[in-house]
């Protein structure tokens, strides 16, 4: 059986004038990218995924009727895994060139421009994204482990991270040895990591509090 191939990176297109999204749709296609173009600001939002699963960015005007670039952008900041932004705009304006870029845009590009420029632009921000959601897999994985964990075990790995030996442990939990030995190889092994070293870096990723001595 012939594995499934991933799907190709999107470039969301945002722009009022539609010779533009013609334009610079043929560029990100002829580049090998999947691309759709919408009309405003509004018909992205209505039309954007709930989450993002696959590598996406956008080009997106600065300038348009309704919601405009800026207001998008900070939109879709406030999700998870935001999608990298490229503003384009054909007006100078300073003042909003600086506010897009301290909102974490990718470039600005003022019209008009290179292809060849957009298509760097392009690659820079779905690497971005490719890396922003691997780090949301990541942790979502890593609470789920940590939600697998009894809440004996989460004591028990509390205190782990401390480099509290197994009679230490005992003490302060009020239990013989040998069940925090059963309890800390139940915790590596859900937590999928075979040192205290690996334990603690997962844990201080997820913000999981180690205990107080």
């Amino acid at each position: 059986m012939v594995a499934p191939q991933p799907l190709a990176p999107t470039v969301f297109i945002v722009d009022d004038d539609p010779s533009v999204c013609r334009c610079l749709g043929r560029v990100a296609r002829q580049a090998g990218f999947a691309e759709t173009s919408f009309a405003s600001a509004e018909e992205f939002l209505a039309a954007r995924p709930a989450a993002w699963e696959q590598p996406a960015c956008l080009v997106l005007d600065l300038q348009m009727p309704g919601i405009g670039g800026l207001e998008l952008q900070r939109e879709l900041a406030a999700g998870p895994a935001p999608c990298p932004v490229i503003f384009i705009s054909g007006n100078g304006d300073i003042p909003a060139t600086v506010q897009a870029m301290k909102q974490g845009a990718v470039t600005f590009l003022p019209k008009p421009f290179e292809h060849e420029d957009l298509l760097k632009a392009i690659r820079e921000a779905l690497e971005k994204h490719r890396g922003q959601l691997a780090a949301v897999s990541e942790s979502r994985v890593l609470r789920e482990q940590i939600e697998s964990l009894t809440e004996r075990e989460r004591e028990v790995m509390a205190w782990v991270i401390t480099g509290a030996l197994n009679k230490q442990i005992a003490g302060e939990l009020g239990v013989v040895e040998q069940t925090v030995k059963v309890h800390r190889s139940r915790v590596m092994e859900k937590m999928h990591v075979v040192s205290v070293a690996q334990l603690v870096r997962l844990c201080v990723a997820a913000g999981f509090e180690a205990a107080v001595k």
